[in-house]
């Protein structure tokens, strides 16, 4: 198997570790390569090597640096359907969303290079004379950027392009579970022209490189997406670093009695069951009015029963694998889980024998808001229906859960709909759509557990970047604001 090496300086080389870790291919369980497991002395390495990359990038003006990132987008898009078959191969979504997250990481590295001409200040007027103030938008340094495995090129785009528009370096930790994708992202970033040292990318455990890259002096910013426990340690371990935390949800789609059915069903099978339900924003909870929830569940149980289960690469798959056998029986544990708490299960359930890690799409029915399958983040194809009896009712479930991510409401009464945005404890709510599908150009993040910060649209930017305030003085004396007093 080839052996992939870490990027320091323009330079791919061995850890220090001399330690490698295979990736594998969760629908075949074969490995795709063999991958460095870096060491806190290559942090220190990449570290050193932003920091030396840091002045020239930082003092090369934005719209240069806009230039590049538009080369980048170029690239991305000629090499969009080798990206997405890799995708497919080493994460195991379906071709046609392993497209749509390279699509993703087009748009925001569009998007991000268009800010080279804007990254604005404001101006606003001062309270003495011949005073002018303003804002700068200024770097952070160097920062450090921790991926997850399930949008293995998209996630790493939503932090790169913003950090390097702004004039910040980085070193870029991707999961392992998908170091591959990480590294042909990067290789195609190198061959842009961009300056050897502002990306760096070191693989291996978070109990190494992770770690070290949380707890370095010398990084001035750390965005993380992944799990709440990881999230918790670096708030405690992080120092006075900038942190932006996303960390995942626990989705749930209300149902009203007068929501169409047919759109409301699409919404929820594609919510629940894309990418295996292995999104922060995947829909896991559907809060159903008691008058149509006999109807919505025989609709549930016979879409559920036509999806097809296999390969990603194949034009015909509906659902692919989980990404390893752990997270597989992470989902079982969960099924016994609410079995043992009296929820009814409707379908699945089980996982598939053979070759792949793969578990039938799941439904339970009379879940309450309380139990542990609607209260924590599974990550998997599963799904449990809540009955309420009204709006309160169904805004109260929704809000009951520590995260706050992704929500949506489905009803054809604006007052309802309205009601349920301003209510609903969650940093997106989706009328009449699913929980996912963010555009690049809105911010996205959660409340409560789920985290705090923004990733993308121009909050993308308050992420990588801190605000000068400038007072330019040119009254030739000396003035002192809230005590010379303007008559």
């Amino acid at each position: 198997m080839k052996a992939h090496g870490i990027l320091i300086r323009g330079k791919w080389i061995k850890s220090s570790s001399g330690e490698t870790q295979e990736s594998i291919n969760p629908t075949t369980e074969k490995p795709l390569g063999l991958f460095q497991r870096g060491t806190a002395h290559d942090v220190d390495l990449a570290v050193d090597a932003a920091e030396k990359a840091l002045p020239a990038w930082r003092d090369l003006p934005a719209p240069r640096r806009g230039e590049i990132l538009l080369r980048i987008a170029n690239l991305l898009r000629k090499n969009k359907e080798r990206l997405a078959r890799l995708m497919t191969m080493e994460m195991g979504k379906v071709i046609s969303e392993a497209r749509g997250d390279v699509q993703e990481a087009i748009d925001i590295t569009e998007y991000m290079a268009g800010e080279g001409r804007r990254l604005f200040g404001h101006t606003t007027p001062s309270e003495l004379r011949d005073k002018f103030c303003m804002t700068m938008r200024m770097p952070l340094g160097v920062c450090g950027l921790i991926t997850p495995w399930n949008f293995p090129i998209a996630i790493p785009s939503w932090k790169l392009m913003p950090a390097l528009i702004c004039g910040n370096t980085v070193v870029f930790k991707p999961a392992s579970d998908t170091p591959l994708c990480a590294i042909e992202f990067v290789k195609l970033m190198e061959s842009t022209g961009l300056p050897r040292g502002v990306v760096n990318l070191v693989t291996g455990p978070g109990s190494s490189v992770g770690t070290a890259l949380v707890k370095h002096r010398d990084i001035r910013g750390i965005s993380f997406t992944g799990s709440r426990d990881v999230g918790e340690f670096i708030s405690r371990e992080a120092g006075l670093k900038k942190v932006g935390l996303e960390l995942g949800g626990k989705n749930g789609i209300i149902v009203m009695d007068d929501a169409n059915l047919e759109l409301a069903l699409d919404g929820v099978i594609w919510g629940a069951f894309g990418t295996t339900g292995q999104r922060c924003t995947a829909a896991s909870r559907v809060i159903v009015h008691k008058k149509i929830k006999p109807k919505f569940e025989k609709m549930l149980v016979s879409r559920i029963g036509k999806l097809r289960l296999g390969d990603g690469l194949k034009p015909y798959t509906d659902v692919g694998p989980l990404i390893n056998r752990t997270a597989q029986r992470k989902v079982h544990y969960y099924t016994g889980v609410g079995l043992s708490e009296g929820a009814r299960l409707l379908c699945g359930g089980s996982p598939v024998k053979g070759r792949g890690f793969f578990y039938r799409p799941t439904l339970f029915t009379d879940v309450t808001p309380n139990m542990h399958i609607a209260q924590e983040e599974i990550f998997g194809p599963s799904l449990s229906l809540i009955e309420v009896q009204n709006l309160d009712q169904a805004i109260d479930a929704m809000n009951s859960i520590t995260y706050g991510l992704s929500s949506a409401i489905y009803t054809n009464n604006v007052s309802r709909a309205m009601e349920a945005v301003e209510r609903i404890e969650s940093g997106l709510v989706y009328v009449n759509s699913s929980t996912i599908g963010s555009e690049v150009h809105l911010p996205f993040g959660g409340v409560k557990a789920t985290g705090h910060g923004r990733e993308a649209g121009i909050e993308g930017l308050n992420e990588f970047s801190e605000t000068k305030t400038v007072y330019i003085d040119y009254s030739g004396r000396l003035q002192k604001a809230q005590i010379d007093v303007i008559k």
